[in-house]
């Protein structure tokens, strides 16, 4: 069985009452919705993979952000017929972006299919990944 660790950034990018998620594309959460954010490249600092990931995920451009919570999930998942585990880290950030250009919803060509604004009270639980889930229970408190 593969066991890898993944490291990543992820946006919570909200505004009224709506968040921003993608299409996941492959990977554990593949066919879930997910946070715009992905790995960060060798030799890029975190905020640096917050910025590109946003940019190539959802087309916006990252205005302000800060730290909300470090997250971490432990998941099994089968691609391409083998059984997989992965450590999953998290660094998710509030983010605020400019809202003046058009959601990318066509996918990036790697993890995402497209993003799309959902209404935060009428999300199926059963269709987001982990940390998505963990924000929303955080939105819904706030």
């Amino acid at each position: 069985m593969e066991h890898k660790k993944h490291v990543g950034v992820y946006s919570i990018i909200n505004d009224n009452n709506k968040i921003l998620l993608i299409h996941k594309g492959r990977g554990p959460y593949t066919g879930l919705l997910d946070l715009p954010g992905g790995s960060i490249e060798i030799n890029e600092k975190a905020t640096e993979a917050l910025i590109r990931e946003i940019q190539e995920e959802t087309g916006y451009t990252l205005t302000k952000h800060a730290i909300n919570t470090f997250l971490t999930n432990y998941v099994e998942f089968t691609e391409e017929n083998k059984t997989k585990v992965m450590d999953h880290y998290g660094a998710i950030y509030n983010v605020e972006v400019d809202l003046e250009s058009q959601v990318k919803t066509e996918g990036d060509g790697e993890d995402s299919l497209g993003a799309e604004w959902f209404d935060i009270d009428s999300l199926d639980l059963e269709k987001l990944s982990p940390f998505v889930k963990h924000v929303v229970n955080q939105l819904k408190n706030e």
